[in-house]
């Protein structure tokens, strides 16, 4: 009779070596420590970085007499909006003033009006007086083509405005019209109760006269300082003295920093480094990860962030909700000087691919770096998964003109700094402490500026996956 076979796993029925076994006696083949989070950092890449020895980078233009354009922020209490009294200062006529008892009595003169999608806020050729900030909502700006036809002349959305020109002219009209697009709340100033106001306040009126003087300034089409310039001429006439002048009071940019302390044990440090060496590869992963948060920092810091220093002229709206081929015409219209690259979120990317899809146009693809990247009009269209997706599952498309000798978007840090691993990047040893842990700080310095405005373009309102 035949012995009967045991069981798997019984030592009994086992004629070899188990791997269990052999493992003791063998060094596995082992990777890296691998790091989900490390993306493709193209911003990092394609943004060229200008050396800032003195720490703070000062950037002088020409001088400008086109005054701010900011947003208006607004607060709500259940379904009543108010405008912040202080947040009217970003009206280029209020730029300055600083009157808070003048302001809150402007704030609360504004009344509060409702708009369904479809409705005329205001009408071309209809008499103008008022101005209106969109407290929530996209609108449409509607004007006369050249052949007469009606067409889009642009966007307007949470927290922008127009028409407060209206309020320092009589018998003036629209001259465009401005419909809602959806749901719109819009706070509206009538130019009677402006007037009043400034009736009761001194220092308002001051700031209103002072603001009309500087409105009749010479200016270029870019709303710089004239040089007055002369051509054409015969004989021998009297030529025109000009100068540059210069902003007074230039912006400066000083170096931002991101740090971490990396902490290692001593006897992990001494004994456990073979294959890999476990100070180098901790330094090499904590390193990753401050260059991950340099990029969104460069993206999204609301000092120095590129979405937060466009210029409001230089920002647009999209005209139905996805990222269509006639929306980034439109960007590449705000920056048509040698535009360099597209940066957009990679569900942006997939959203404006499948706009093109629908309407069959194929758009082509270049080489960086190595990679083939989509493009549109040959321009590059590079992923960041830094630009951020809001609720409403909305992101934003940036395209920008990168260098300084093309007056475009750079980066700014300090090269050679003591302990530096990479160009304004260092590890310093900061010592051992009583529990055995060696302590090493990890820095990076960083900024990045624009240059002129119409460098930097942004396509806000870009919906993404959007149900047919």
């Amino acid at each position: 009779m035949t012995s009967p076979v045991g069981k798997p796993g019984d030592e009994k029925s086992q004629l070899s070596l188990g791997t269990a076994a052999a493992r003791q006696l063998t060094t596995t083949t082992k990777s890296q420590p691998q790091m989900q989070g490390i993306s493709s950092r193209w911003l990092l890449k394609l943004l060229p970085w200008v050396q800032v020895s003195g720490g703070t980078f000062r950037l002088n233009r020409r001088l400008s007499y086109t005054l701010g354009d900011g947003r208006v922020s607004f607060v709500n209490t259940g379904a009543k909006v108010q405008v912040i009294p202080q947040e009217l200062t970003e009206l280029p006529l209020l730029r300055g003033f600083d009157d808070v008892e003048a302001l809150t009595a402007l704030a609360n003169r504004f009344e509060q009006k409702e708009y369904k999608p479809g409705e005329i806020i205001t009408e071309a050729g209809k008499e103008a007086d008022s101005i209106c900030l969109i407290a929530h909502g996209k609108v449409e700006k509607i004007g006369k083509g050249k052949y007469g036809d009606e067409s889009v002349i642009g966007f307007l959305a949470d927290g922008d405005h127009y028409s407060y020109e209206v309020l320092l002219e009589s018998q003036d009209y629209w001259q465009y019209t401005v419909k809602a697009v959806t749901y719109c709340t819009v706070l509206i100033l009538q130019q009677s109760s402006f007037e009043s106001v400034v009736a009761l306040s001194p220092s308002l009126q001051k700031h209103v006269e002072q603001f009309k003087a500087r409105r009749h300034k010479k200016t270029d089409g870019t709303g710089e300082a004239a040089i007055e310039l002369s051509a054409g001429h015969h004989g021998e006439p009297v030529l025109p003295g000009t100068y540059v002048d210069y902003e007074t009071s230039p912006r400066e940019y000083e170096l931002a920093v991101a740090q971490t302390v990396l902490q290692i044990h001593t006897r992990v440090a001494d004994l456990f480094n073979d294959p890999m060496n476990q100070t180098q590869e901790q330094l090499r992963l904590t390193v990753e990860a401050l260059k991950e948060r340099k990029e969104h920092e460069l993206i999204n810091n609301r000092e120095f962030g590129l979405l937060h220093n466009a210029d409001l002229k230089q920002r647009i709206h999209t005209r139905s909700g996805p990222p269509t081929p006639d929306d980034m015409d439109e960007l590449l219209a705000t920056v048509w000087k040698e535009p360099s690259f597209f940066l957009a979120h990679p569900r942006a990317i997939a959203a404006f691919g499948q706009e093109c899809n629908r309407r069959g146009i194929y758009p082509t693809s270049v080489e960086m770096h190595g990679n083939m990247v989509p493009a549109w009009r040959g321009i590059p269209i590079v992923s960041c998964n830094k630009i951020p997706i809001s609720d409403t599952r909305t992101s934003s498309i940036i395209l920008m003109r990168a260098g300084e000798k093309n007056q475009g978007v750079i980066g700014l840090h300090q090269a050679g700094i003591p302990d530096e691993i990479e160009p304004s990047f260092n590890v310093r040893f900061m010592g051992i402490n009583e529990k055995a842990i060696i302590s090493y700080l990890v820095s990076t310095y960083f900024s990045t500026a624009v240059l002129v405005p119409d460098a930097l373009g942004i396509l806000e309102s870009v919906e993404i996956g959007r149900m047919e």
